[in-house]
């Protein structure tokens, strides 16, 4: 997440009553009821959920005297997702999601990093779920779509397999085929297999 201040247009000093306020404000233009069927109800979505993020996490860790708290937050350690994406380089998943756990703000890169843990993990269904949220909070972000794909891609290849709907080519489908066709081309005129 951008650093909230930002998101609700206040400086770093806002009290709780500013806070409000700038929310307040915000969310009466983003609010996704007011856009009906309007293609841009999505992302009004998009932008309020920052905005609920943004204002939950300052509610509970500013206080008015002393402004941004970086104590509880992925602020206090900027290098944090840097250092998640090291131990997962290195396999060590444990320390990752220790890491990942300690973080109160769930945003996009947030929710990316413990989709790859859950999928390195084997918990498709946990990966498939984090992705997805990163994607849906952070659109353009080729890295988290391309890993939302390998995922799906797996995902199809396994359901595929359990529901018996996978077809590979064995060689009764094979021989069968070329005989449809020779037949078919024979009744044409032509000839696809000349021995037969």
């Amino acid at each position: 997440m951008r650093n909230p201040y930002e998101i609700l247009g206040i400086k770093e000093n806002a009290t709780k009553d500013e806070i409000k306020k700038a929310y307040r404000e915000l969310a009466k233009k983003y609010h996704p009821d007011q856009y009906g069927a309007n293609p841009l109800k999505d992302l009004a979505e998009d932008k309020m959920r920052e905005l609920n993020e943004a204002y939950d996490y300052l509610m509970k860790n500013s206080s008015d005297s002393s402004g941004f708290n970086n104590s509880k937050s992925s602020y206090s350690n900027p290098n944090i997702y840097q250092s998640i994406r090291m131990d997962l380089q290195n396999g060590n998943y444990e320390a990752a999601e220790s890491k990942l756990n300690n973080i109160n703000v769930r945003d996009a890169e947030w929710n990316y990093l413990s989709g790859i843990v859950f999928h390195r993990k084997g918990w498709y269904d946990a990966a498939y779920n984090n992705l997805s949220t990163a994607c849906r909070l952070d659109p353009s972000n080729m890295e988290y779509r391309e890993a939302l794909s390998r995922i799906n891609n797996k995902n199809d290849f396994f359901r595929d397999s359990y529901r018996g709907t996978r077809r590979d080519p064995d060689l009764c489908n094979i021989c069968t085929t070329l005989w449809c066709m020779d037949t078919c081309c024979e009744c044409s005129g032509g000839d696809l297999i000349s021995c037969c």
